[in-house]
């Protein structure tokens, strides 16, 4: 007897009874909150809630007789475990024959039927796309309307928690100097009104944080911004009473973060407004172009300026994230130790050696919060870049082979990101070999010099070159930008080989933070990744140029018992030595434990 999930199934029902009285044919639902935030809340989980995935990625699609839900490869087996029962069919993303949602509306949808959406939890670029390719079938979209409101009665709230304010001291600009350039950008684009949607920047720029979304110091927020007022759309309930009077006190005008569609509706803009369309959802797109089309305004799209001023760093702003970036590669140090220690003695998992390094970081002053649930992989899960080990579903650490620990936090003071694989036991030549030449690939990367206009394009290879004499390659971007005291994951800035079209492509200049993270994922058997932070710095400055460089953040040792120096260049067996010498001298003096201190004086021996 087949098994029947009624739950999912009257829900469906539900929904479709409100769809046929909305006059709505098709309602599409992603995994998404208003401002395309790295993760979602749980308010926002109405894909969830319909079709029962739970995975991080997914689009749900719901019609009469039909249910359909997209995902990618890291989620096909979870998907099907999930969703049996519940009528809803998988859709593998990237297989041979699957169509893309776009394709299959595109087949399947009737001449003048209906497509519906909450335009919150849309990109505008995708809906662009689907109302372009879908206007040969005369479709319609309804784009105003959460039809999960009436169907999911015990929904979770919206994120509702307090925002604080971080000091112009801790920040090394106040937010007049921050606005005051900010306005200087929109003069350059010729307009008198800006609209901010994007979460980070906006804290970035008032010095204020939030904790609505996961390892993301941020609060639901929409800015607007002219050029004599600052108008900052947040939750009433979020508003402390420290808040209100920096916001008086700076002149940041506080306003109702569920009004912020009708203020932009039916505001009489005078001038032109700035906005970025890959940080703009649809409805506030869509919203914005009608009053456009009235001739009241021109819309001028342009990356939000914030973004790059946010992504160079300030002096104060290097100087606390060095400091940081030493106290949590003491702390990660001491992890390693413990691991190698105790493996093998203590009952030890995935799951508990993640729990063990969350709680030690938790320690150091100033803690925050995550930057993001750590990574704890061991052997073959290693493999699968994004793995996530539960209390319920992880593996156990045995003395044999490696652990891959992918982690990091954010402080008052800094966000931090670091990978480390550490040998727990014995591990094979083919091991030590892929090993060996990640490690190459990262410190070559850390030790380029080039020259300002550079994009990370321009300086991929140096990471993967060991791995491409190999004939291997790891199947991510080598390098990303991260916030400070923010989003660990952060632009315009980063590192791949390969740029599809549209695709963020920025010059690295000095005062950026990068990770530097190349690997090896061998399925089945094991999964290598060796990630630094890089600061980038000035070099020299001559005839030809100014030459830019990195510098370490992370000092924390690598694992000497997976290098085979067989394996390295005596360029690269030059850099280990001097990264492990660096790795000593800054560490072992914030190391109070004598026996932590010897092993890493070991660790980091020199090796020939």
């Amino acid at each position: 007897m087949s098994y029947e999930n009624t739950v999912i199934k009257e829900r469906l029902a539900s929904l479709r009874s409100v769809m046929e009285r909305e006059g709505i044919d098709f309602y599409m639902m992603p995994t998404s909150d208003f401002h395309n935030s790295e993760y979602s809340a749980d308010f926002f989980k109405v894909r969830e809630y319909f079709c029962g995935f739970d995975g991080s990625n997914g689009t749900l699609v719901v019609s009469k007789d039909f249910a359909g839900m997209w995902t990618d490869g890291r989620y096909f087996i979870q998907a099907e475990n999930q969703m049996k029962g519940t009528g809803v069919e998988l859709f593998k993303m990237m297989n041979p024959g699957v169509p893309t949602i776009e394709e299959y509306l595109f087949a399947n949808m009737k001449e003048g039927q209906c497509l519906g959406f909450d335009g919150r939890v849309i990109s505008t670029s995708i809906g662009e796309s689907l109302e372009k390719k879908l206007s040969a079938k005369k479709v319609t979209l309804k784009i105003d309307k959460d039809l999960a409101e009436e169907v999911w009665t015990d929904r979770p709230a919206l994120p509702l928690h307090d925002m604080y304010v971080l000091s112009d001291e801790l920040c090394g600009k106040s937010f007049a100097q921050k606005l005051s350039e900010v306005r200087d950008a929109m003069k350059k684009f010729g307009t008198g009104a800006y609209l901010l949607s994007k979460l980070d920047d906006i804290c970035w720029l008032t010095n204020l944080r939030g904790n609505d979304v996961e390892c993301n110091p941020v609060a639901l927020a929409y800015a607007y911004i002219t050029m004599d007022k600052f108008s900052l759309f947040v939750q009433e309930g979020e508003v402390t009473s420290e808040v209100k009077e920096y916001c008086d006190k700076v002149g940041i005008e506080l306003r109702d973060y569920h009004s912020v569609m009708e203020f932009v509706g039916d505001s009489s803009f005078d001038s032109d407004v700035l906005y970025d369309k890959r940080n703009t959802n649809f409805l506030t797109f869509k919203t914005l172009l009608k009053k456009a089309q009235e001739g009241k305004v021109a819309l001028k799209n342009e990356k939000d300026p914030t973004e790059l001023m946010k992504a160079q760093k300030n002096k104060t702003e290097i100087a606390n994230i060095r400091e940081v970036y030493l106290k949590d590669s003491a702390k990660l140090t001491e992890f390693i130790y413990w691991v190698k220690k105790n493996v093998g003695k203590i009952p030890m998992t995935e799951y508990s050696a993640a729990m063990k390094l969350d709680s030690m970081r938790a320690e150091l002053p100033g803690y925050i919060e995550l930057s993001f649930p750590t990574i704890s992989a061991y052997n073959a899960n290693a493999a699968m870049a994004h793995y996530e080990a539960t209390e319920d579903n992880c593996a156990e650490v045995k003395a044999e082979g490696m652990l891959l620990v992918d982690s990091g936090a954010t402080y008052m003071g800094g966000t931090t990101d670091v990978t480390r694989t550490i040998v727990v036991g014995a591990i094979s030549d083919e091991i030590k070999r892929h090993y060996t030449a990640t490690v190459a690939g990262m410190l070559s990367l850390a030790n380029a010099t080039f020259l300002e206009g550079c994009t990370g394009r321009n300086v991929d290879i140096l990471a993967r070159g060991p791995l491409w004499d190999m004939g291997i390659d790891y199947n991510h971007g080598t390098g990303h930008g991260i916030g400070y005291i923010l989003n660990v994951h952060e632009g315009p800035q980063n590192i791949r080989w390969r740029f599809a079209p549209g695709a963020n492509e920025a010059p690295l200049l000095e005062g950026m933070i990068v990770s530097d993270e190349p690997g090896v994922y061998i399925q089945d058997s094991h999964g290598i990744r060796i990630e630094n932070i890089l600061e980038v710095v000035t070099d020299k400055e001559n005839e030809y140029g100014k030459f830019l460089k990195f510098a370490h953040l992370t000092y924390a040792p690598i694992d000497l018992e997976a290098i085979d120096t067989k394996y390295m260049k005596p360029e690269h067996v030059k850099l280990l030595n001097e990264y492990h010498k660096m790795v000593y001298d800054r560490v072992a003096p914030l190391i109070e434990d004598a026996e932590v201190k010897a092993w890493l004086k070991e660790a980091t021996r020199e090796v020939q």
